[in-house]
């Protein structure tokens, strides 16, 4: 089969940021690749817009309704073809580099079910942007190391629940198993860490490269920031953790368990977050911020003892 990456491209939202986003694609100096977007919005133009790119590469579909999130991711996998599948946001930026940095790292180490290059940060206008949640995430949180690397097991799982370090957007699956797991329906901005989890538990590996291959934005539009600001973030967060504890305590992850209940690093954040929504006077965000951030660590139920 062909070694062709599937970028595929779930969109909605400002045209001008999908159009960058999708001129980057263009820009890559490996050629195979095949992009879709999936339009999940109904400004006029667009469709217009990509009749004129004229590159066989590039498919281009408008949902007859409105999908939703995680109904237009569902859908973009369905589209899948080829062996490997990139979900694509659709305000970031591959550098040109992108699908040559992946083709390298599959070629070094085959059979991963996740490829992850380096990363670099920009803000809503393309600049480099430092922030501190991405700084927690490179210094305090990050198992990467500053070399291509096979990375899986409980360490990882472990690692990713103390922070997860990864960057949904410019990661690249394996597609047979993005297709057998899927999206699932309840949850809307934690997808991607109950995706990596599942296929750690079922002892899948991940594989990191130290070349930046991919710009992610970080803007205060996002659909994770107004759901962070919100508190719903974490009270998502929170349940999908206590849902993976049961599971690594089935499977013998001890640590793994321990940390998803204790999930320490998303309570900082809930509290850090919790000034903000006072000065803009959102008392209710607040309170499911401060409740999250002091909600006690649920314990694993007792064995039942013999009668």
């Amino acid at each position: 089969m062909t070694d062709t990456l599937d970028i595929m491209l779930p969109y909605y939202g400002d045209p001008a940021l999908m159009r960058d986003a999708v001129r980057s694609v263009l820009a890559q100096t490996d050629p195979d690749w095949r992009l879709t977007v999936v339009d999940d919005d109904d400004r006029p133009g667009v469709p217009e817009w990509f009749a004129g790119l004229d590159d066989r590469r590039v498919r281009y579909f408008r949902n007859e309704r409105n999908l939703g999130v995680t109904g237009n991711f569902r859908r973009c996998v369905e589209l899948a073809d080829y062996p490997y599948t990139v979900l694509m946001g659709s305000d970031d930026l591959m550098r040109p580099c992108y699908v040559a940095t992946v083709r390298a790292a599959r070629d070094a180490m085959p059979g991963a079910a996740m490829y992850q290059p380096a990363v670099r940060v920009v803000d809503g206008e393309g600049r480099p942007a430092r922030t501190l949640v991405d700084t927690a995430k490179r210094r305090l949180y990050s198992a990467a190391p500053d070399r291509r690397a096979r990375l899986g097991g409980e360490a990882l799982a472990v690692s990713l629940l103390r922070g997860n370090w990864l960057y949904f957007p410019a990661m690249c699956w394996r597609s047979d198993l993005l297709k057998e797991i899927g999206f699932r329906t309840d949850l809307t901005v934690v997808q991607d860490l109950a995706l990596v989890m599942e296929l750690l538990l079922r002892g899948e590996e991940l594989v990191t490269d130290p070349e930046v291959g991919f710009d992610y934005r970080r803007h205060r539009a996002s659909e994770s920031s107004l759901q962070a600001v919100s508190g719903s973030r974490f009270e998502e967060t929170r349940r999908l953790l206590l849902e993976l504890a049961a599971d690594f305590d089935a499977l013998g992850w001890r640590r793994a368990a321990r940390t998803a209940r204790r999930h320490l690093s998303t309570r900082l954040h809930a509290l850090l977050m919790v000034p903000g929504a006072l000065r803009g006077r959102r008392l209710d965000a607040a309170r499911e911020l401060t409740g999250h951030a002091f909600a006690r660590a649920s314990r694993p139920a007792a064995p039942e003892t013999a009668r």
